[in-house]
């Protein structure tokens, strides 16, 4: 689960980055926009991913 979820997350944002830089070059507002929601969305499970990550590092320190 870990890394390769990360490195799918990193391509996301950059993807997402990418064609809204495309959208905002060509002035084409809907492709600006789903860029957008690409790089939130690619965000947004990276930090599921680290609060995942967190978690299994206090659940460790627990544990004799």
């Amino acid at each position: 689960m870990g890394f390769m979820d990360k490195l799918r997350n990193r391509f996301t944002m950059g993807k997402g980055r990418a064609k809204q830089n495309v959208g905002r070059a060509t002035g084409d507002p809907y492709l600006e926009t789903e860029g957008r929601a690409e790089r939130v969305e690619g965000a947004g499970r990276q930090v599921g991913e680290q609060v995942k990550d967190a978690a299994k590092n206090v659940r460790d320190g627990f544990k004799p």
